[in-house]
């Protein structure tokens, strides 16, 4: 077999079939933090299509946590049982499966994108969100409760609980969620920031949650299965967090105990310009990789085999996330598959169409 992409990716002792992974992506279809029919099949869809491993949604570690009243979460044992439905079909199908966990942040308390995606504040099904600072992400947008130094903890021991949680569900790795301008990338980005205590100023104040998440979540987590990160490496702002900080923070997730950085980019401030283009984010897992030696994820906008088999053949990234191009292709792998050469099981049901 000579295409990379299919080649397994070990990590730890869990050895995933190929370097494809179901990017996390929300469906804010949960009831009260509770997976259904919905989560099952459209993850269970993506497992038989022949991905190496899947990321569940972000996965609220608390009820105001969440980006919508629509999320999933892991706040409550009562959450547990969906969700390792979901983790048990994905394993039967040889697919990995993993879950991302999440706090919004200052970003909560919004409607899902089909209603308008707006603010939803207290009184309507919404509630006041947390961040570092008082600011709101817009105005458009409810102004956050700054957290207190009990808040913080309140936080830290939410995702160390959650992945417990998630471990019971059967999930083989996690990934904490510290992009796309959440709680914990709020804290990071010297935009979004302003404290000036020890949780704010300094470099190594502001990143001083995500590190101390990633502990409590590696504690908790078996040592013999692998912790993700994703970070946004670009706030795609002038004066914002950028690529070079992001890999001062990879070294220390490294030291942290973090097995591999999904590096994204974006979503902490809302003038940011993206400079948005197919395989827009690899040169960031490629310097994070190099630079920081640690594993990295590439994603956004991966949307061909030839292109995904280049990033991993030519050494930018471990594996490759793709997000919007496996809703529209749920059998993308097989497919990719068959363009590059390389020879991989079917499922068995779907054997007659192969």
């Amino acid at each position: 077999m000579s295409a990379q992409l299919f080649t397994p990716f070990v990590q730890r002792s869990l050895e995933f079939r190929n370097r494809i992974v179901v990017s996390p992506m929300c469906q804010y279809s949960a009831t009260a933090g509770v997976a259904n029919d919905w989560h099952l099949v459209h993850l269970g869809a993506r497992a038989v299509g022949g991905a190496g491993a899947l990321l569940v949604e972000a996965t609220a570690v608390l009820p105001e946590g969440r980006i919508t009243p629509g999320d999933l979460g892991l706040w409550s044992d009562e959450q547990v049982d969906a969700l390792a439905r979901v983790a048990r079909f994905s394993e039967s199908q040889g697919c990995a499966p993993g879950i991302q966990l999440a706090h919004a942040g200052r970003k909560a308390s919004t409607a899902a994108p089909w209603q308008g995606g707006g603010a939803l504040p207290p009184g309507v099904g919404g509630w006041i969100p947390d961040g570092p600072s008082a600011e709101p992400f817009s105005d458009k947008h409810t102004a956050p409760h700054a957290l207190d130094e009990a808040g913080i903890t309140r936080v830290i021991e939410a995702f160390r609980v959650a992945a417990r949680r998630a471990l019971a569900a059967g999930f083989r790795f996690v990934e904490v969620h510290a992009a796309h301008g959440y709680l914990l990338h709020e804290f990071c980005s010297p935009l979004v920031n302003r404290r000036d205590d020890g949780w704010g100023g300094s470099f190594e104040n502001r990143v001083r949650l995500v590190i101390e998440v990633t502990r409590a979540v590696r504690a908790v987590w078996p040592a013999d299965l692998p912790v993700w990160v994703r970070v946004s490496a670009s706030d795609w702002a002038e004066s914002g967090w950028d690529i070079e900080q992001t890999v001062r923070l990879a070294a220390l997730l490294r030291e942290a105990g973090a097995d591999l950085v999904d590096c994204s980019s974006g979503g902490a401030v809302a003038w940011q310009r993206i400079s948005a283009g197919p395989g827009y984010q690899v040169g960031f897992a490629e310097r994070v990789r190099r630079e920081a030696g640690i594993a990295t994820g590439a994603v956004g906008m991966i949307t061909e085999p030839a292109q995904a088999e280049e990033i991993v053949a030519a050494g930018r990234a471990d594996v490759v996330l793709l997000a919007r191009q496996l809703l529209r292709e749920p059998q993308w792998p097989l497919r990719a598959a068959r363009e590059l050469g390389a020879d991989v099981a079917w499922p068995k049901q779907y054997e007659r169409a192969r």
